[in-house]
């Protein structure tokens, strides 16, 4: 994971699904993690090689849908990923 390139966004709960569904549509490009469902927060992972096609996905994205792009939270620890997972997030 830590080669991953990692873009966090905040947007509406109905719409994370949306967004995962077009992540999931560009196989290779990257892949999302909800962080807080409630606050709809996640974290875009981009692979390295294509850090640019999904940075360009999200452009297009955020014009139709509400898409902020936030810094990393500070509350997260190290593991949350593996916390997360571990909970079936």
């Amino acid at each position: 994971m830590k080669d991953l390139c990692e873009i966090y966004v905040r947007l509406a709960p109905a719409d994370i699904a949306y967004l995962k569904f077009i992540f999931e549509s560009y196989e290779t490009v990257g892949f999302l993690r909800t962080i807080d469902a409630r606050a709809a927060t996640l974290v875009v992972f981009l692979v390295p090689d294509f850090a640019d096609v999904g940075r360009r996905i999200l452009d297009p994205v955020s014009r139709e849908i509400t898409l902020e792009r936030i810094e990393r939270p500070a509350d997260l620890g190290d593991d949350w990923l593996v916390d997360a997972v571990g909970r079936g997030a």
